[in-house]
């Protein structure tokens, strides 16, 4: 399976996701790369669309091997294994644990614009990602989202490596995958058209599903 881009990906998963129509959720997808696909979602359930902002905590060095998440509501999430395996100090994972809750916060003010964050006690959850690798962010997302107390949280994803997706099981009330392998390698592997999601176009994408206005979608730049 292979999927054109995340406007498509999103609309496969939507049908996967209509049983919970009735449910009246709310649907947050994990920025940049799984706003797209959320908003998708959302218009197809008619319901509303919000993000839930979380950030890789990478390795001193070499920030591209994830060691774990910071979310909205000050969930750290640390993978052991992965701390054991670089070897980082407690004072440098700290300094760059501070640092991305400090980004954390940075972007909820960026794509929210002061906006509170969405209730969600006693509501139907379901959180949209791209594609889910080691699971870092969307572990930190789950956790964080369900300290909110939600009715139910449900994980929905087009594609994910499937030993991840099992261990994810267990922080979510139902999760929704559309296909799932041992050997993901690459989210973007994926994709016929996998580039970045500009801050822009996630902002773009939350004020039309608001029923707002909002300017064309701006040239996306190169895969990153």
């Amino acid at each position: 399976m292979r999927f054109l881009n995340r406007e498509e990906a999103g609309r496969q998963l939507a049908s996967r996701l209509l049983k919970y129509k009735a449910e009246a959720p709310i649907v947050l997808g994990l920025p940049r790369g799984g706003v797209p696909v959320a908003y998708e979602v959302a218009q197809a359930l008619e319901a509303p669309l919000d993000v839930w902002v979380v950030r890789k905590v990478g390795a001193p060095g070499f920030q591209e091997f994830g060691l774990g998440a910071v979310a909205e509501g000050g969930i750290v999430y640390l993978n052991p294994e992965s701390l054991e395996e670089v070897g980082a100090s407690s004072g440098e994972v700290r300094e760059i644990v501070l640092k991305k809750s400090a980004e954390v916060a940075e972007r909820v003010q960026r794509f929210r614009g002061g906006r509170p964050s969405p209730p969600i006690e006693g509501r139907t959850v379901i959180i949209v990602d791209d594609g889910i690798a080691t699971g870092g962010t969307v572990r930190a997302a789950l956790q964080s989202l369900r300290m909110g107390r939600p009715g139910k949280l449900v994980l929905a994803v087009p594609v994910a490596a499937s030993q991840t997706l099992e261990e994810l099981q267990r922080l979510a009330d139902d999760v929704v995958c559309l296909f799932d392998t041992p050997a993901l390698y690459a989210i973007g592997a994926w994709y016929e058209d996998f580039q970045q999601v500009p801050d822009e176009e996630v902002v773009r994408l939350l004020e039309l599903a608001r029923g707002g206005t909002s300017p064309e979608a701006p040239v996306q730049g190169p895969p990153g």
